[in-house]
């Protein structure tokens, strides 16, 4: 292997490209339209174009890439997370092309990739898993008989899509004139989402906590697994805030949860990085839930815990290197990490997307601070594309420590010209439950349930906000100047209750204007 066509874009592809310097391997960026000035395209070595802007006219077509890596004389393709990561045709295709698929074989990523199938394979492992549906429904499959096994499992059930992930497809059901509503919108949402709506059926478990088990496979009969990841903080099913270790895992159980993971990565005949999810009930019971067949985007708080380079470890094992890990060292955590995910979103509107380009941007830093990100001043987010902008990690000899750390380092942090998840993050690691580790997979969602649309402490104001404000307040003293030399007087405006109400009316854009100064201030004076 000398040359790795990455095939992905934003923040992973930059990742990869220095796993790729750091082994002394040529790298090569591919493109859509709006993509062609971006941070991975003018790192990597060479750079293709291929397609327009939606992912359907670029990064989800095989063949451009496939193209694209026979030009310039790649060997190898990386494919990241997301887009065709865990598509098991994509594998396949680089195969059949001779190029090495950095990522488990298709057979692999075919097995896994079917949750029932991968059900079945926990279940011939000896792995607990959730009650549930043993076969799928197919989109054809009546309504009626997903009722009815619903009743068999138990209220409250959970409604999945077969193919994806990311929460999409998958709804909760209480009773049973909820379920087939349920069922016809996880249908459309995975069609929509993986081209296949057939959907199985668990029971849902109450208040668990989500962990999950990192694991390397070699093609030399080798798996080592890693010290556990806490993923339990998700809105809607998605991971928010990770971290390594779990406060709920001690090493009995972390032990029992290795050997879990890597009795189902055995019976898969699985190869190179995955990833084996449990769900942990409030009785400290676990239960398989999925296996990821790629690349977490969580991975850099198993690489800080660990001390090791996921990423380049992929690279090896797609190159026929054996591992030389031992899980002696990788199931003893060196210390504790925890990743914040900043995302181009307005968490004040529902988290509603928020495409633009950024103004400024002041990524943070110091001791024991990572930031994996792929803007900077100039860049255009588009609105095509998963909102990801970066990830902060933060490391501690404990979590105490890592927690104070990446509250520095949200603080630290400033980008304008797009709205930010940074103000939400700052105020849910400022919340007792989590410094307390007291959380579980529904968390987050009731949280935000109960603020009923309380704003969070916004962020620094933009220029534009700032022209706002000068304008207003320019207008307001020329209005109270005007009044207080008006034949009426100050204490009059015309209105029949009298009073300068026109001046102590509050403006909603000063308002908000103001907020951004007074939560400036308050960092500012955290960091002084």
């Amino acid at each position: 292997m000398h040359k790795i066509l990455i095939a992905n874009r934003g923040e992973i592809a930059v990742r990869i490209i220095r796993a790729c310097r750091d082994l002394g391997l040529g790298s090569v960026a591919v493109f859509s339209e709006c993509d062609r000035q971006a941070r991975h395209v003018r790192m990597a070595d060479e750079a293709v174009a291929i397609g327009g802007n939606a992912p359907s006219d670029s990064y989800l077509r095989i063949d451009r890439i496939i193209d694209a890596a026979r030009a310039t004389g790649a060997d190898a393709i990386h494919p990241g997370y997301g887009f065709l990561s865990e598509n098991e045709g994509f594998a396949e295709a680089c195969r059949a092309a001779g190029l090495i698929f950095i990522g488990p074989a298709a057979e692999a990523v075919a097995r896994v990739g079917s949750k029932t199938t991968a059900r079945s394979i926990a279940v011939s492992a000896g792995v607990p898993v959730v009650p549930g549906t043993e076969s799928p429904f197919s989109p054809n499959a009546s309504e009626e008989a997903i009722v009815s096994a619903a009743a068999r499992i138990g209220y409250p059930v959970l409604i999945k899509a077969v193919a994806g992930g990311g929460g999409k497809g998958m709804r909760v059901v209480s009773k049973p004139d909820e379920v087939q509503s349920a069922v016809r919108q996880a249908r459309s949402e995975a069609a929509t989402a993986f081209g296949d709506a057939s959907v199985y059926l668990e029971r849902l478990v109450q208040r668990p906590r989500h962990v999950e088990i990192q694991i390397l496979a070699d093609h030399h009969g080798h798996i080592v697994p890693f010290v556990e990841r806490e993923c339990s903080i998700q809105r809607r099913h998605q991971k928010v805030v990770e971290e390594s270790p779990s406060a709920a895992v001690d090493s009995k159980l972390r032990a029992q949860l290795a050997e879990a993971a890597v009795a189902v990565a055995r019976a898969a005949d699985y190869t190179n990085a995955g990833t084996v999810e449990f769900l942990l009930d409030e009785d400290g019971r676990f239960y398989f839930l999925e296996v990821n067949a790629r690349l977490q985007v969580e991975h850099p708080v198993t690489e800080a815990v660990a001390e090791v380079d996921l990423v380049g470890w992929q690279i090896q094992i797609a190159s026929g290197a054996p591992l030389t890990l031992s899980s002696r060292d990788t199931l003893v955590p060196k210390g504790h990490a925890i990743e914040c995910r900043v995302y181009a979103e307005d968490a004040d509107l529902g988290f509603l997307p928020s495409p633009g380009r950024i103004t400024s941007l002041r990524s943070p830093s110091g001791p024991g601070v990572r930031d994996d990100g792929w803007v900077e001043p100039g860049t255009e987010v588009p609105i095509y594309y998963d909102s990801l902008l970066s990830k902060v990690i933060a490391w501690g000899e404990d979590r105490r420590q890592a927690t104070a750390r990446m509250r520095r380092a949200l603080a630290e942090y400033e980008i304008q010209g797009v709205r930010s998840t940074l103000a939400f993050s700052r105020w849910l690691l400022a919340r007792a439950e989590f410094a307390e580790a007291r959380f579980h997979t529904g968390y987050l969602d009731e949280l935000l349930q109960q603020r009923a649309g309380e704003p969070f402490d916004e962020a620094d104001p933009s220029l534009e906000e700032v022209a706002a404000l000068a304008a207003c307040l320019a207008e307001a003293v020329r209005n109270t100047a005007e009044r207080l030399t008006s034949p009426m007087g100050a204490g009059s405006t015309g209105s029949p209750m009298g009073g300068a109400t026109g001046v102590l009316r509050e403006d909603p854009e000063v308002s908000r204007a103001d907020r951004n100064w007074k939560a400036r201030a308050r960092r500012e004076s955290l960091r002084q």
